[in-house]
């Protein structure tokens, strides 16, 4: 019976039993990690256990690969970041069924991610989709329009942020410069005005602070440490470097919190001077009523809005310069229009744009190329719904690749160049085709909008009025590949101006 039993055990039959129970446990993994996308799921790439599909992904800039998996599995596929499934939409017939036909199935946030975790889900940029987001949101829109958004008030802010860069052009005559802190503090001083009534000059410590911080936390919070941190939450107490994001976001924090507090002491009651007077306005009216509205809801809410009314418009006016260096002749086209449309005039108006086609149709067309925004920010879908004959769960996130209707072939003329005449039709007039969407659409476009475009038309007509704006000799040929963020950013260049006044 020993002999017998010995026989049964060998060492060449135990290795088979080891080798077959190895390989029953690598199918079993295989057969469950093949059947993670639910059913009727979009398809998408094979996904490893853990990493999801991180390694189809370049962590560093994803647009292209994000493109390369459109071609191979169709407008609306499925990844995984990490071990939860996420759909990405592209293209204008699935972005137009989600965003606007279907707009509140999919107007959610997703949860459990570094940027809510950074903000603690406050203000209205990542607020879930419910009374509170809606009626912060309202109260945002309202108060901006009270406070002169499309109206004259409005402008003469901008027009006296403009004379501040004027005044760093014309130092800079027959120098190059570097444009960036100069639009970047820009357009800060102009949502700041707005928020908190004052404006920081271009080498305050605290703008400077403002700005150093979002510029690091868009490049973290899109970066390889952010996914890294979305897909293992294990990691998330470590000091790894997505701890930068939460220092940055204080730092914000606690300078927002002493200008609200100056406030406080100051402000009279009903006579409101800037959107956080408003705001502590309406938690009088409410006597606390709603626990919605808060000194904490009103300090995200500054931020959120500094956020929507900064980054992306200081990089639209980096990309429209760096085009319009590039491209002389649609420069001297814009400046023959405007010098006919203003003649005779001190300053611009933006309802001049309406006589201006060509200038529209440019700032159009710059917005476009320099998709700011290339994958907005991430939405969840709030109830199981369908997507172009998909079934898509509840609270499953969403991703617009908004750089695939940017540059869709169908929905533009010339889709992969930069040319105005995206933006005109045979007579030469301005149109505005549906797939132009750089602020996304539906329910949670962005709340900049109305401030960034007249901006964009202010400032491009001012500058453009009295300057001329030249690709320096000695610079080498130009590089239009941005830098991937949360926004897109151009590489750092230099310019050169010349008084128009002296050609």
């Amino acid at each position: 019976m020993c002999h017998s039993w010995s026989q049964q055990f060998s060492p060449n039959h135990t290795m088979f039993v080891t080798i077959l129970l190895l390989w029953l446990c690598v199918c079993f993994i295989v057969l469950q990690f093949k059947s993670r996308r639910p059913k009727n799921f979009p398809p998408g790439p094979p996904v490893l256990p853990i990493l999801g599909n991180l390694l189809h992904l370049n962590l560093e800039n994803p647009l292209k690969d994000f493109e390369r998996l459109r071609q191979s599995y169709g407008n609306v596929y499925s990844l995984f970041i990490g071990p939860k499934p996420a759909v990405v939409i592209n293209r204008l017939k699935a972005m137009k069924e989600a965003m606007v036909i279907k707009a509140a199935d999919y107007a959610g946030r997703p949860q459990d991610r570094l940027m809510n975790d950074v903000t603690q889900r406050r203000g209205v940029l990542l607020a879930d989709y419910g009374s509170s987001w809606r009626d912060h949101r309202r109260f945002a829109l309202m108060t901006l329009r009270n406070f002169g958004l499309g109206k004259k008030s409005m402008e003469d802010r901008i027009h006296d942020e403009v004379q501040y860069i004027i005044k760093i052009l014309e130092t800079s005559i027959g120098n190059t410069l570097s444009p960036v802190v100069m639009f970047h503090n820009a357009a800060s001083n102009i949502i700041c005005q707005v928020l908190f009534g004052k404006r920081y000059e271009y080498d305050d410590e605290t703008i400077k602070t403002i700005v150093w911080c979002f510029y690091e936390n868009t490049r973290v919070i899109n970066g390889p440490w952010a996914m890294i941190y979305n897909s293992l939450s294990m990691i998330r107490k470590l000091p790894l470097p997505f701890r930068k994001a939460f220092k940055n976001y204080e730092t914000c924090v606690n300078i927002v919190t002493h200008l609200v507090n100056e406030h406080k002491m100051t402000r009279v009651p009903g006579e409101p001077r800037h959107f956080v007077d408003c705001y502590l306005d309406e938690l009088d009216r409410r006597g606390g009523r709603d626990s919605s509205f808060s000194e904490e809801e009103l300090i995200s809410m500054s931020l959120d809005l500094y956020i929507a009314g900064t980054d992306t418009t200081s990089n639209t006016l980096l990309t429209a310069f760096l085009y319009l260096m590039n491209h002389p002749h649609i420069q001297e086209r814009c400046q023959r229009e405007i010098d006919q449309v203003l003649e005779g005039k001190d300053r611009p108006s933006f309802e001049d744009r309406n006589n201006m086609p060509y200038m529209q149709a440019v700032i159009h067309e710059i917005q476009r190329i320099a998709n700011t925004a290339p994958l907005s920010v991430f939405h969840c879908t709030t109830k199981d719904t369908e997507l172009m004959g998909y079934s898509i769960p509840k609270g499953t996130m969403i991703i617009q690749n908004l750089t695939s209707v940017l540059s869709e072939e169908g929905q533009w003329k010339f889709p992969h160049e930069f040319n105005p005449e995206n933006f005109l039709n045979e007579k030469g007039e301005f149109v505005k085709p549906e797939a132009f969407m750089p602020f996304s659409t539906g329910p949670r476009m962005c709340l900049g909008e109305g401030l960034a475009r007249m901006e964009l038309f202010l400032i491009l007509v001012t500058l453009l009025r009295k300057f001329k704006f030249i690709w320096p000799e000695d610079a080498g040929e130009p590089d239009f590949t941005p830098i991937f963020g949360i926004t897109l950013t151009p590489k750092p260049y230099r310019m050169k101006v010349q008084l128009r006044s002296e050609q």
